[in-house]
């Protein structure tokens, strides 16, 4: 049989894109919370569209946060600052509508199923529930030193580039909403080349796209960013503002809301993804702490060697704190039997909200930060579910 040949594509947005706006103004309010109310339960949702912010959901506290000055900050720290730029965060509207968390989910987060029926002994970590049911999946695998697919990696990274080369002048006329995409060329389940970079790239009306805007891009986005060896710059496509210009962004051009790229927050598409957002929830959500525990297995059984990729998939019901189901698959890559692997993860990973909360020291105002450029495959020292110090207790327990 001869090599299989593929190509494969994975997208990130800027810190200005309009749905990471929401994002990033929902993780601030609960980081804003959590400071001074570690224990508070915070489901908030954020909608943009043109001159207005509206904020809901529901959040129980004993704190109180100014919630438009919080949004107004995060939208000018972002660079929304003029209303031709798409937004403005001095003069926009912000609506609030908070309730508080239903009393009805409420019971079972705060007492498990499993203690209320008599079925475990009264202890910290059996005291929480599961504040909602759903699946949620981590993955990992050796493309990357981070253990990430390599496109959605790359399109992280010139996102991040895209919005760096604006806040320092060095490509003064960009404005803040954009998107990248990656494709890769695969043989064999490995990444051999970079096929197509889209960009989209928003800039202030005076600019040329094909003179200025694409080698201006090419220089100080691409060039730094893109390893040389899977480039050749003489051969790839490269498509910047294929319609031709993208002068109106932001919430002007296209309405925001929170928990609508998940496929950018997770792993670009390489993995199945679990049905609920991150953003804006306390990490007794698992929707939150389920994703950071998967992929912190994930990556612990990639790191240890066991495979060269792992998904995990935890499933939840919502008041119960034992995941219902847990699944490990290696995609034909493990190093030994995965029914092992799945056992080893069982025995050694604790996965019940509050086991989660407290290994990961999620009761903390970090989750601003993972509002853009994924939460996965990041070297900040917040990011505690990407650290692999379990790797070598599987590499032993596998006799590897």
């Amino acid at each position: 049989m001869g090599k299989r040949h593929y190509l494969f594509t994975s997208e990130s947005v800027t810190e200005g894109h309009p749905d990471k706006l929401a994002d990033q103004i929902s993780d601030a309010i609960l980081d804003a919370i959590i400071a001074t109310d570690p224990m508070a339960r915070v489901a908030c949702e954020t909608f943009l569209t043109t001159g207005l912010v509206v904020v809901g959901g529901e959040i129980t506290t004993r704190t109180y946060v100014e919630i438009p000055e919080i949004a107004r900050r995060t939208i000018k720290d972002i660079g929304y600052t003029r209303a031709k730029y798409g937004f403005d965060g001095d003069t926009c509207g912000v609506l609030v509508a908070i309730d508080p968390q239903s009393p009805d989910i409420a019971q079972g987060v705060n007492s498990a199923y499993e203690k209320r029926v008599g079925e475990i002994n009264e202890n910290e970590l059996n005291k929480i529930g599961a504040g909602d049911q759903g699946m949620m999946v981590g993955y990992a695998c050796t493309e990357t030193p981070e253990l990430m697919p390599m496109p959605i990696m790359l399109a992280h990274k010139l996102a991040q580039r895209l919005a760096e080369v604006r806040k320092t002048k060095i490509l003064p006329y960009l404005r803040p909403d954009g998107k990248t995409q990656v494709t890769m060329e695969y043989e064999n389940g490995k990444p051999v080349a970079i096929n197509t970079i889209v960009i989209a790239a928003q800039h202030t009306p005076d600019v040329k796209v094909d003179t200025v805007l694409k080698p201006d891009l090419i220089d100080h986005v691409l060039k730094p960013i893109l390893p040389k060896e899977y480039i050749d710059y003489d051969n790839v496509k490269i498509l910047v503002n294929p319609t031709g210009k993208f002068v109106l962004g932001g919430p002007s051009a296209d309405t925001g809301l929170t928990g609508r790229k998940i496929i950018v927050d997770t792993y670009g598409g390489a993995a199945r993804t679990g049905g609920g957002c991150f953003s804006g929830k306390d990490p007794t959500k698992v929707d939150r702490s389920g994703h950071y525990i998967a992929r912190y297995i994930a990556k612990n059984v990639v790191a240890a060697g066991l495979a060269d990729k792992c998904e995990v998939q935890l499933a939840y019901a919502i008041g119960v704190a034992h995941p219902v189901s847990v699944m490990a698959e290696c995609f034909g890559t493990a190093k030994i039997d995965p029914n092992k692997i799945e056992k080893m993860i069982i025995e050694y990973f604790d996965c019940r909200p509050a086991a989660i909360i407290k290994k990961l020291n999620l009761r903390r105002p970090i989750y601003k930060k993972t509002a853009c450029y994924g939460h996965f495959g990041r070297n900040d020292k917040e990011f505690t579910w990407e650290k692999t110090d379990m790797a070598d207790v599987l590499r032993r327990e596998a006799n590897l």
